[in-house]
């Protein structure tokens, strides 16, 4: 029965050895159409800014300088905040990864922004005073809106 049990298991781990190579030669060796689908994998995205700047942002489709649609990603770095601000249009907001603080409002009052985590959608409605805040780890968000993107600040003192 030891025996048997011995071959079975060893059997199994064969099975998931090869399942695993199977599995990774199918990634590397598949192709999509490109016609068909469009893919940026991490390593294709050329991210503006350097690591020692507040954030750093990478367009995926559109420009935001100009007018109409634009999808970017956005990493906040760690210890970083801006002021009260707003933008003149809506601007749809995903966290994709770490926790996001936001505060409303003119007077800039760190003490006040709310936690927003990963998987978060949040609307920053147009000419909604606000502030963000990544605390102690960077934040990467998706933000879409309509272009052109600006910010005016609206800190009173």
């Amino acid at each position: 029965m030891v025996v048997s049990f011995r071959i079975r298991w060893q059997y199994a781990l064969v099975a998931v050895v090869i399942a695993i190579f199977v599995s990774l030669g199918s990634d590397v060796s598949a192709d999509i159409d490109r016609s068909a689908v469009v893919v940026k994998l991490p390593g294709d995205l050329q991210w503006s800014g350097s690591a020692t700047s507040p954030s750093q942002n990478v367009v995926l489709l559109g420009d935001p300088s100009k007018p109409g649609l634009y999808i970017q990603l956005n990493k906040w770095h760690a210890h970083n905040m801006s002021r009260p601000h707003f933008h003149p249009n809506d601007r749809y907001i995903t966290v994709i990864s770490g926790t996001w603080w936001k505060g409303t409002g003119t007077k800039y009052d760190p003490d006040s922004t709310v936690p927003i985590p990963a998987g978060s959608f949040v609307t920053d409605v147009g000419k909604g005073i606000h502030y963000d805040e990544a605390k102690d780890e960077d934040v990467v968000l998706e933000i879409v809106g309509m272009g052109p993107a600006t910010a005016t600040s609206a800190e009173v003192k």
